[in-house]
Order: structure tokens, then sequence, then C-alpha cells
């Protein structure tokens, strides 16, 4: 098996930081580990302007933050963040986020969506709702009305944005101009191939996996709603446009594949590449895997194929 160097030596790196596997740690812990690597993401990009805001949610203020790259963004995207639905925050995507708007000439709009286990299923999925209609209601100000309107995410964010997609298809709205997903979780089906074979154990195993949907799903008969697995949901036509990358090495893969198979299948235009040599998470880890910044050029490419205008 062929692994990124660079991915060969963070692996080397986190070994010898003795932690246990991610799903025999606490919550805290977890989220402390990923808290861990902001130093190394560095600052990120310089922004026109970041505003950091709150707005109402069934859950009380929800926090965003809006990171504006040029005084006349091409577009705005709704950018909900990984971590298993458990772990992950806006500072843990400030970098990434900058990166994104700074290639895309888009405003990045970052949600700190409520946490399980402390909130488990549908809060996240509410707080992503409460987000995106807001993002629609403030196009004009964020970009101007005629400017797309993208939701995206990587992970368990993938998952909130295909499932922010398919509700907003159903309700007639917000209009979503393209979906961005990045090896999202889109079915609970832990006997797919690419859980079981050991070459994607890296990153994120299959009982790291197993660990986060107990957190956010603990009632096993909702696990089969395509709110927790888009991947089951009847019919996909009529979403949106999608970009859809997946990682070789990741336990998420195959279900991700098969999302796009679905998409395709049902009229839904698709950008699609799996990375080689990457594991799931590689996307988040911006300055550290050269692997992020060739999947953010990508996401980019696919966007400014869908929509020219973003070229200009």
């Amino acid at each position: 098996m062929m692994i990124d160097p660079q991915l060969a030596g963070l692996l080397a790196h986190m070994q010898r930081s003795g932690l246990p596997p991610l799903h025999q740690q606490t919550v805290p812990q977890a989220r402390a580990f990923f808290d861990s690597f902001i130093p190394m993401y560095g600052p990120g990009a310089a922004m026109a302007d970041v505003q950091d805001l709150k707005i109402p949610s069934p859950g009380g203020a929800l926090a965003l933050r809006v990171l504006v790259p040029q005084p006349r963004p091409r577009g705005v995207i709704v950018y909900f963040h990984g971590g298993g639905w458990v772990c992950g925050s806006i500072e843990q995507y400030d970098a990434l986020g900058r990166k994104l708007a700074a290639c895309t000439g888009c405003a990045v709009v970052l949600v700190e969506y409520r946490l399980a286990p402390e909130h488990p299923f549908p809060a996240a999925i509410d707080d992503a709702w409460v987000a995106t209609v807001w993002a629609s209601e403030q196009l004009a100000r964020l970009a101007g009305v005629a400017q797309p309107l993208v939701v995206a995410g990587d992970s368990a964010g993938g998952n909130l944005a295909a499932v922010i997609a398919q509700r907003a298809r159903a309700a007639g709205g917000p209009k979503l101009a393209m979906q961005l997903l990045i090896y999202p979780v889109v079915d609970t089906d832990f006997g797919r191939p690419s859980y079981l074979d050991p070459a994607t154990q890296m990153l994120l195993t299959r009982d790291d996996c197993a660990r986060f949907l107990e957190c956010y799903v603990p009632d096993m008969d909702r696990r089969a709603s395509p709110d927790v697995a888009p991947l089951r949901a009847p019919d996909l036509a009529g979403l949106p446009p999608t970009v859809l990358i997946t990682a070789e090495f990741d336990p998420l893969r195959d279900e991700g594949e098969a999302y796009a198979a679905r998409l395709v299948a049902a009229g839904v235009t698709v950008s699609f590449r799996r990375f080689r040599r990457q594991p799931h998470g590689f996307f988040q880890l911006t300055n550290i895997l050269d692997a992020s910044d060739r999947a953010i050029d990508f996401l980019a490419a696919g966007m400014v194929q869908l929509f020219p205008s973003l070229d200009t």
C-alpha cells in the first residue's frame, strides 16, 4: 500500500503521541485532539472582511463566521465542518474556510452547529437548516442577489450538506446552486468493503465511525432515515449539481461513491474525483498535506465548470 509521504510523517507523529484510538477517547479528549491541529493550520489567507455573528436557532443563538475574500464575492458557500457530529468548530475550520474563500472568490459561512452527544440528532440538522435559510435571506447583502448559494461540508458536515440539499428540494427552497460533498457520511452500513479493508483504518476507523454514530443517533430505529443516511432517500432527482470527493484510504469511500453514482443515475450533474493515497480527513489538513490544496482546487474548478461566471 502506497500512501502520501507527507501523510506517512503525520501518522508517525500521531503514533509517537501515545494517544489511544479515537473511539477509545472520551468526548473531551477527542475534541482536544481535534483542537491540537489548529496551530499547524496557521492563520489562513487574509480576507476583505470577517464577521462573527449570532442568529436565532431552536437551540438558542447559533454562531456563524462569514469570511469575505473580496468586495464583491462570486457566491456564498455555507460550510458545515466535519468531526463525526461530535467534534469540530469554527476555529478548527477557519484556515480551511479562508483558503476555500480565497480560491473560489465566494464568501464562506462557517456554522457552529450543536454537537452530540449533548445535542443528538436532529439538532445539527436544525442548526444547518437555520444557517442555510439565513444565508439565502442575506444573499443580496453577502454577495449580490444573482450570485449562487452553495452548501458544502466534509465527513459529518458533508452529511449535513446532503441532508439540507434534500430538505431544500422537498421544501421548494432555499434555491441551492450546488452542493460540495467531501467524503460525506451518507449511509449507516458498516459492512461495506471500505469499512472492512485494513488499508482504510488510518485517521478514521470503522470503530471510530460506529462510536460517532452512537453519540449522534443513539436510537437505532432512526438510523435508516434519509435525514441520517441520505443515500437511502428513494429519489435523488432534482438535487443541485454536485462536486463530490472521496479518499482512497477512507472507510466512507464506498458510500460516497455510491451516492455519486445514484446522483448521476437520477440525472444530477456530478463532478467526482477519488483522491489516491489519501485517508479520510486529508481535506481538513490545510497547510499540512498538499493534497488538501489540490482538493480545494478541484472544488473551485468544479464550481467554475458548472458556473462559468465564477471565473470572471
